[in-house]
């Protein structure tokens, strides 16, 4: 069978939540195909997405951004970052091609490194980027007073073309730029609600609310333990906040997969980012949104979400003291929308197919 590489920054949880459901349609199509992934985020994170065997190389090729929370961007550290990146580019290029040809690929995914993607070219591996945004465009949008960014700009931009096809998943940026761009349905994994499950365990009655609390995969923890209570409303939220407010629910303890708690849940609290607003629409779980303005993905993230699901923003400071209980009750005052369909995982696995034939 057919060896996938898949290629993943790690810059939050995003670029797991758009890959993995194509690579899972993927495999369910083709039994015994043989998938590595290179990635550093946790095994146990990307065992809970990707639902086939595979083998991985916990290797990063790119970083993203800098932050200093899940909504602050560290401009100048990024620009130092990527100015350090890019020394000796060619060189790189030629290291991690002659790489990729000792792993016996057939197929690179890449959500998005950019330096797989050049690589693959060097050696002669079909390529196929995907994803909502590309670091060429972020870079530009925080970077581009340095002398140094046309020349990375243009050496990531030339790597994006150099892919057979860039897949843009609904919610993406325009990406004008890139001419090998297609733009395909959303994609999401659509968790299973099991709300009786949740009351049951956690004696709960219909009229109780639970609020799933998820800002991505950058660590921003809200001061919890500090809001007042909501009546009737229970906060879900990871085990590392260590939450003591009397509401607090650890999403651990639910022993669930994390689609499927927030397709159990009332709304969502979250920051813009693809995977959170996907499978929020996907699931029919209207969302709380903590605005991140400088963030060149939000307008086309917001603006989709608007359209297709249920949304409000709600202000940092009145966040930051939990004085959110009006906001959900206009929340949840709005007309319930139909489930969003994850076409593009289809599409994408299509694609791919065709390729690996």
């Amino acid at each position: 069978m057919p060896h996938l590489l898949v290629d993943l920054s790690c810059h939050g949880f995003g670029h797991i939540a758009q890959a993995a459901p194509v690579v899972n349609a993927l495999a369910g199509r083709l039994p015994g195909l043989r998938v590595t992934l290179r990635s550093k985020a946790p095994r146990n994170l990307l065992t809970q997405r990707f639902r086939c065997d595979f083998a991985l190389i916990p290797q990063a090729f790119d970083f993203g951004m800098a932050m200093a929370n899940a909504v602050t961007v560290q401009v100048e550290e990024s620009a130092d970052a990527y100015r350090d990146f890019h020394r000796g580019w060619l060189d790189k290029v030629v290291r991690e091609a002659e790489q990729l040809a000792a792993l016996d690929t057939d197929l690179l995914l890449a959500d998005v490194p950019y330096l797989s993607l050049a690589a693959a070219a060097h050696a002669g591996v079909p390529a196929v980027a995907m994803c909502s945004l590309n670091w060429a465009d972020i870079h530009a949008h925080y970077c581009s007073d340095r002398p140094e960014a046309p020349e990375i700009q243009q050496q990531i931009r030339d790597a994006y073309r150099s892919a057979v096809c860039f897949l843009k998943p609904r919610l993406c940026m325009p990406m004008p730029d890139l001419p090998n761009g297609r733009e395909i349905g959303p994609i999401a994994h659509p968790g299973r609600n099991r709300r009786a499950e949740i009351d049951a365990g956690l004696d709960l009655t219909a009229e109780d609310r639970l609020v799933l609390i998820a800002m991505g995969g950058v660590a921003f923890r809200l001061p919890l333990e500090n809001w007042q209570r909501i009546p009737g409303v229970r906060w879900v939220t990871q085990s590392s906040w260590q939450a003591s407010h009397p509401d607090a629910v650890e999403l651990e303890a639910l022993g669930m997969d994390f689609t499927d708690v927030l397709a159990s849940c009332d709304a969502l609290l979250t920051k813009p980012g693809y995977g959170s607003f996907a499978e929020a629409a996907c699931s029919g779980v209207p969302v709380l949104y903590l605005g991140r303005k400088d963030w060149p993905e939000e307008p086309f993230l917001v603006s989709w979400l608007e359209r297709h699901g249920r949304c409000l923003e709600v202000d940092r400071a009145a966040l930051e003291r939990g004085e959110i209980a009006a906001a959900l009750a206009e929340l949840w005052a709005m007309p319930p929308m139909e489930p969003v369909r994850p076409e593009g995982i289809e599409q994408a696995a299509d694609f791919l197919q065709g390729l690996l034939r």
